[in-house]
């Protein structure tokens, strides 16, 4: 079962039905607007940058590096970009200024692509009658918990059994918040005292939910970022106890990060990617920050696809992420744009 097939409501499975234009219109809106800051700090800065010139040259290359880096994409990715323009611009003499937006969304597309790759189909197959089983790791504050709670919410509304276990024994806060959007969802929580070993928490979740017919399992993880010898040996421990009861288990590695940390959110992605093997990104906190880049620089960086990205506080605001939704909510539909 890959990874989003468990979206698809079980009567619906064999052929699911097109989505109507209409949603698909409010979604793309909703997108454009959960990503405005983003858009809108872009466009200022490139739209300064371009202003009065007439042909791409060193000057310009120099002062969009500029924008690509204050809008957290990231160093490395920017001179990827950067590097890729100035082959455009070397091959096709006729590129000026006023073609660098066209340019900007292709090279940022490409690599998206490139990162991706066939990111819809990511996802390793369950066993038939066990659970699709998805470890989330992350930082406090990153929006972890509520990832989960919003994902639970999504499963269990597209007709999937649930399980959710509550491994963070580290904090009491998080262990109350999963039960709130458990009893929300209609998922099933599995709890143990605070301070209790998170293994074991994993471990009854796993046990619980096979005997149960659940469909999907999220394991909640510790968040704080202790030192990497430790959070290896944690996160380590619970994959080997749930090994025990599913060998192929867990199917994903998430990593939660929040959009809105910029280039910290760069460094837990090193920190976590070097303690264990993240499968996945979720990047949250999007709609409240014009450092939406980050999506771009990390997807490049880390070559990890990003299955979420965090648009507001519904729970519908949990996205998909789809690449392609993502460079036209940045710049427009190719076919929106007017012809020269």
């Amino acid at each position: 079962m890959a990874f989003f097939d468990i979206f698809k409501k079980k009567t619906d499975a064999a052929t699911p039905a097109q989505a109507d234009p209409d949603t698909q219109r409010t979604q793309q809106q909703e997108l454009s607007a959960g990503l405005e800051k983003t858009k809108t700090g872009l466009f200022a800065k490139l739209s300064r940058a371009v202003a009065g010139r007439s042909t791409i040259d060193a000057d310009l290359l120099d002062e969009l590096e500029e924008v690509l880096i204050t809008s957290d994409v990231g160093i490395d990715t920017t001179v990827k970009i950067i590097r890729r323009i100035e082959e455009r611009a070397a091959r096709d003499k006729y590129m000026n200024a006023s073609e660098l937006q066209r340019i900007l969304r292709e090279e940022i597309a490409a690599l998206l692509e490139q990162a991706h790759g066939s990111a819809e189909h990511f996802g390793l197959d369950a066993r038939p009658g066990e659970p699709y089983v998805v470890m989330v790791v992350g930082v406090n504050g990153a929006g972890k918990t509520t990832t989960i709670g919003k994902l639970a919410a999504q499963l269990v509304k597209a007709g999937r059994k649930v399980w959710i276990g509550a491994a963070d024994t580290f904090r009491a806060a998080a262990i109350d918040q999963l039960k709130v959007w458990a009893d929300r969802a209609g998922a099933t929580l599995i709890r143990q005292e605070m301070g209790s070993d998170p293994a074991s928490v994993a471990y009854d979740t796993l046990t619980s939910a096979k005997a149960n017919g659940a469909d999907v399992v999220l394991i909640d993880t510790a968040g704080r970022l202790h030192n990497k010898v430790g959070l290896m040996n944690e996160l380590t421990k619970i994959r080997n106890v749930m090994a025990k009861v599913m060998p192929d288990a867990p199917h994903e590695v998430m990593l939660v990060l929040d959009g809105s940390t910029g280039q910290n959110a760069f460094e837990q992605a090193r920190q976590f990617t070097q303690a264990t093997q993240v499968t996945s990104l979720a990047i949250t906190k999007l709609d409240g920050t014009a450092k939406g880049g980050v999506v771009i620089g990390i997807s490049d960086r880390f070559d990890i696809p990003v299955r979420y990205i965090g648009i507001g506080e519904g729970v519908d605001d949990l996205r998909i992420f789809d690449r392609k939704e993502f460079v036209d909510a940045l710049f427009g539909k190719e076919d929106d744009r007017p012809e020269a």
